[in-house]
């Protein structure tokens, strides 16, 4: 098929509340919005940068520039047979996997609406409704943090992650599970600790968590190895997984016993389900992590984390749970059961409402063969 046109599409989607973690607070989903159209279908896809670069070296300002100025040049006019074909004509940009994504995912999207199945049919997705939980930022105190937590368990979420930064720590951790014995539980440090740390790893022990994610530097794979010989609890690692050779090397290491596949970090689809073959080779489990997607981005996460090796609850939260109003239809929504059911139409199997669009539309550039 020849790539007719290829839109971009900054947008700014305020939050419900300001999202805290130790590298930061956001207020409103600032990505960038992929479109590109071929003989009257229209992909979707997001790149997930943000406006900082504190989570990730890529922004929406630096993505913007790479897609404009040699992904979208690079494919503009070509006929593409295949999301393989795509990604082999841009693998000259080094690097940028973010905006590599973003690009990715509408193709997948246009590809499945070509052959008349769903995103998740095509990945090979096995599951009609996947498990989420709900990741909950750094609150002012543990009471907070506990009454938040509460608000999301008599919604039905199903796993609650909780933020970290040294000094907020074990604290934040016991409050919460001596108040809720029984949930699954799991905290993420988003790379705030050292190995100097190992003390306070050690105490996060005796609250059966689930995992710890990403606690050491977010390049880092061989000291979490050094951390994880230290501790009962499984270590997954999130920020320092780039590529399937990552994966492997963690793994092979003993650097973590849980990953977490973000498509937008590890540059798209394709390269994620090669990370969930090997992990499901290795018997290691994954989940799909978020980064406050839009519902254009959720509807990729929710068909990804069909897939048989994602067997713990993902960051992907009902559509409520960050917006006011979502800018896709159906919206997503949380079932009694802790689960988000998997779209069934072709592509991403929701619509994108126009109107809705516009209105948060800042910055928009169109590209034509």
């Amino acid at each position: 098929m020849k790539i007719e046109s290829i839109e971009l599409r900054r947008i700014n989607m305020p939050y419900l509340a300001p999202f805290q973690t130790s590298f930061g607070v956001e207020s409103a989903n600032t990505h960038i919005l992929i479109c590109i159209q071929v003989d009257g279908l229209v992909g979707w896809g997001e790149c997930v940068a943000g406006a900082d670069p504190f989570y990730s070296a890529e922004t929406t300002q630096t993505a913007w520039h790479v897609l404009r100025d040699f992904l979208i040049p690079s494919l503009i006019g070509k006929n593409i047979s295949s999301v393989d074909e795509s990604i082999a004509i841009g693998e000259r940009v080094r690097g940028h996997n973010m905006a590599k994504a973003g690009l990715e995912f509408a193709l997948w999207d246009l590809f499945a609406k070509q052959r008349g199945v769903s995103l998740a049919q095509m990945l090979g997705g096995m599951r009609e409704k996947v498990a989420v939980g709900v990741s909950v930022g750094l609150q002012a105190t543990p009471a907070d943090l506990v009454k938040r937590v509460a608000g999301y368990l008599s919604e039905g979420y199903s796993r609650i992650k909780i933020k970290i930064e040294p000094g907020r720590d074990v604290e934040l951790a016991a409050a919460v599970r001596k108040e809720f014995p029984h949930i699954l539980l799991q905290v993420d440090a988003n790379s705030a600790f050292s190995l100097d740390d190992i003390a306070t790893m050690r105490q996060l022990d005796q609250y059966n968590l689930l995992l710890i994610e990403q606690p050491l530097a977010c390049d880092d794979i061989f000291d979490h190895s050094k951390l994880q010989r230290e501790l009962k609890t499984p270590i997954c690692l999130d920020e320092s997984i780039h590529t399937l050779s990552d994966a492997n090397v963690a793994l092979e290491l003993g650097a973590c016993r849980i990953i977490n596949i973000k498509p937008g970090r590890v540059g798209g689809f394709t390269e994620s389900k090669k990370i969930h073959d090997a992990t499901q080779a290795r018997h290691a489990p994954v989940w799909c992590g978020g980064m406050l997607e839009s519902g254009i981005g959720r509807a990729g996460n929710v068909a990804l984390a069909s897939l048989p090796n994602f067997t713990l609850p993902g960051d992907i939260s009902a559509s409520d749970r960050y917006f006011h109003e979502d800018i896709v239809d159906p919206s997503f929504e949380l079932n009694s059961d802790g689960t988000i059911n998997v779209p069934t139409a072709p592509g991403i199997g929701v619509a994108v409402r126009m109107d809705r669009l516009e209105k948060v539309t800042t910055r928009r550039e169109e590209f034509r063969a």
